[in-house]
């Protein structure tokens, strides 16, 4: 059992870590624990939403915050640390004024009250919620709208991206592409109104679209990621509900309008990647899914990994996010859901009760029926908590390994990286990124994946804000 006094945490030690970043950095990585190993060799992108005020007003909720992608090259048992905001055209227009111009989807608004933001629902593509380098291209994703281009090894904002001619001008995006073995990126889209629309993208190693085909959802949708397996697209349409005349007239932002409806049952769509087979609908006791961790195919029908809340944890109005009780919220936890064709049936299996969220794990076998999971966890086994350790599970055995940064670090979404030659499936390190708040700076975690022993820390002499997704390339972004 972990002692509990011991990792405590402060809600101002948490709090501290939504500062915004201002500062664009680039250097080698010199203040070092441990050895960075010599065969770590590519390169490690993250988007942070990471200017959370404007001339001091802060923005209601931290996805409202502008995008800025990190990356961190490796190679030689060195590394180079390089940050940079995505100049999307809201960004320039707002640091130009020194003020929000547009509103935000979680309630961030124009000066001027209600009437100044009624009416006004052009949204501001802040692209920071994941950057994926793909198809020789450097894309910050947010779900809402296109992607934007970066140069990878400057992280300079090139523009929109329309992924040649896939998406038209407005089109979204998704902000959770899953990579299949086969080396095929799927990603999604939506359209919402009376019914949500659910296209679907698949392209090759180049950025080549291969094949897209859509299908019509009754009612609004709430998704914000979902599962691949070789022949299935899996979604959860949470049971939510959606007011738009609060934000319409300027009361409230889009996302303080979704309501949970715990009454109704959650839908589970299995769309077949063939575009053409049926789609097949279940239901499955009321919840909330942000994030999938794998799901794969069985017998009888599938199996779907995922982080499942209670509630959908609302937006609280007139409430700084940093004051957030989180007595009063739901936990994420680690559930199974069983899917059997026949039947139509949905079985529920708790696998890991402890808080967590942003799951990860080798992604040769996304889609397999892989033996590990990583994840971000409270560093309590019980209750609700920020996240403050990275957890590996077997799901074979179901033991469960925790390294903690606890009680002044904060970890992020942990990222595997395979190690060359791997001989086994968590033959790899675990990277991430855990604010300090003991000094109000950042360091780069690296773990050995069997174990989750502490490899190397690389120690930034400045903070990052609590970041969201990520990923890994082989390529090596270093400055020449």
């Amino acid at each position: 059992m972990l002692n509990l006094e011991k990792t405590a945490y402060t809600q101002e030690d948490w709090a501290q870590g939504y500062q915004s970043q201002k500062n664009e950095y680039e250097y080698w990585i010199e203040n070092i624990t441990g050895e960075i190993p010599w065969n770590l060799a590519g390169t490690l992108f993250r988007n942070i939403p990471a200017m959370l005020d404007v001339n001091g007003v802060s923005v209601r909720h931290p996805f409202d915050g502008d995008g800025m992608i990190c990356s961190v090259g490796f190679r030689d048992g060195k590394a180079f640390f390089r940050n940079r905001y995505v100049r999307t055209a809201g960004f320039v227009a707002e640091q130009a004024a020194n003020k929000f111009l547009f509103r935000g989807v979680f309630g961030t608004a124009k000066a001027g009250g209600w009437l100044a933001n009624a009416f006004d629902i052009k949204l501001k593509n802040i692209a920071n919620t994941h950057v994926i380098y793909w198809g020789g291209k450097l894309l910050a994703l947010w779900e809402a709208a296109e992607p934007h281009r970066l140069l990878p090894e400057t992280l300079e904002t090139v523009g929109l991206d329309y992924l040649d001619g896939v998406l038209q001008p407005g089109d979204a995006f998704a902000a959770h592409p899953r990579i299949d073995p086969a080396g095929r990126l799927v990603n999604f889209a939506l359209k919402t109104g009376l019914s949500t629309t659910v296209k679907i993208f698949e392209f090759d190693r180049s950025g080549k679209l291969e094949t897209s085909y859509e299908h019509v959802v009754p009612g609004f949708a709430f998704i914000h990621d979902f599962a691949i397996t070789p022949n299935y697209c899996i979604f959860f349409q949470n049971p939510v509900g959606f007011n738009p005349l609060p934000f319409l007239f300027g009361m409230k932002g889009a996302g303080e309008c979704v309501k949970f409806k715990a009454e109704e049952a959650t839908k589970i769509l299995v769309i077949p990647r063939n575009g053409t087979d049926p789609v097949k609908v279940f239901e499955s006791k009321s919840g909330f899914v942000f994030h999938h961790a794998n799901a794969f195919e069985t017998e009888s029908g599938l199996l779907i990994d995922s982080i499942a809340y209670g509630s959908f944890p609302e937006v609280e109005p007139n409430k700084d996010f940093r004051e957030t009780n989180f007595d009063r919220l739901d936990p994420g936890q680690l559930w199974r859901f069983q899917l059997d064709f026949a039947s139509g049936k949905v079985d529920r299996e708790l696998i890991e009760p402890r808080c967590c969220e942003f799951p990860t794990m080798n992604s040769a076998q996304v889609g397999q029926d892989g033996r590990y999971y990583y994840l971000g966890a409270a560093a309590n086994e019980t209750g609700n908590a920020p996240l403050q350790a990275i957890i590996k599970i077997d799901l074979q055995t179901k033991e469960t390994i925790t390294w903690s940064a606890a009680p002044y670090g904060f970890v992020s979404e942990p990222q595997f990286i395979a190690k060359p030659q791997a001989a086994s499936e968590d033959d790899g390190w675990v990277v991430t990124l855990v604010y300090q708040a003991d000094r109000n700076a950042t360091d780069i975690v690296i773990l050995e994946a069997k174990d989750l022993t502490v490899v190397a820390k690389l120690h930034l002499p400045h903070h990052l804000p609590f970041g969201l997704h990520g990923s890994w390339t082989d390529k090596i972004f270093l400055p020449s």
